[in-house]
């Protein structure tokens, strides 16, 4: 799951508040990563080919998936390496269906360009309903991923909640434009949508790994957006962890 632009600082302040419960009982705390690319399509295609956000610890490199690719120097004997041009490639042949459920421009399939990341799935969703300007858009996100894991016991889903990224504002009383507030608030809420999915990932003991993709600049130097580089694009929060029955 990536919740796409949420800056490393949000996420933590939201933790810190206490204003992402259901999260907090399953991921404990964020761990503070740098991501490989500065806006969502270059980030998704570094991640479908294996490269997570990295750990800041220079020492700390092995990845814990993988593609097989010559020279590779993060291996550890405990990744998981599979054979394919993609994760999702490599996860078929292990007999994963894979699933994504689309949240920003990147993957409304209107373009050729918009095609690319979900075409690397078996199946793809998008509609405006799960867009970045519908304020529901987790709750109809969540409706469909538990729709489409009904009666299938090996998939790979992949969910790209849109609500915390640009526009925002609109999960903020009285705000006109974007900032750390109103991600915060958008956070808060697709926090609040995401705990039947959460419920149900539980039920199957699924593996789940929930970052983001980059972050987003509010002003800072004067920087607006993403798709450039400073600090606040590069930190992304992460985390890692296996769903247990036992969490509620």
């Amino acid at each position: 799951m990536v919740l796409d632009s949420l800056r490393w600082d949000v996420a933590q302040k939201a933790l810190e508040q206490g204003r992402i419960p259901h999260l907090q009982k399953r991921i404990g705390h964020w761990e503070q990563r740098h991501t490989p690319g500065n806006f969502t399509l270059a980030a998704h295609q570094a991640f479908f080919s294996g490269f997570l956000p990295t750990p800041l610890d220079p020492q700390q490199r092995e990845r814990n998936l993988a593609l097989a690719f010559e020279g590779s120097s993060t291996l550890s004997p405990t990744t998981l390496l599979l054979e394919g041009a993609d994760v999702c490639q490599g996860l078929r042949q292990h007999g994963y269906r894979t699933i994504c459920i689309g949240g920003v421009g990147f993957f409304n399939q209107r373009t050729p360009l918009s095609r690319i990341l979900p075409d690397l799935f078996c199946e793809s969703h998008w509609s405006p309903q799960m867009g970045v300007t519908e304020a529901r858009s987790t709750e109809n996100q969540v409706k469909l991923a538990l729709e489409r894991l009904e009666h299938r016991e090996r998939v790979f889903l992949y969910v790209n909640v849109s609500a915390t990224h640009q526009p925002n504002c609109h999960y903020l009383e009285g705000a006109t434009q974007d900032s750390c507030d109103s991600q915060l608030e958008a956070l808060a809420y697709a926090d609040e949508q995401l705990l039947p999915l959460w419920q149900a990932l539980e039920q199957r003991g699924a593996y789940c790994w929930v970052f983001s993709d980059h972050g987003t600049a509010y002003g800072e130097d004067g920087y607006w957006g993403h798709r450039l580089s400073h600090p606040v694009i590069w930190n992304v929060p992460y985390a890692e962890f296996l769903a247990k029955s036992s969490a509620v």
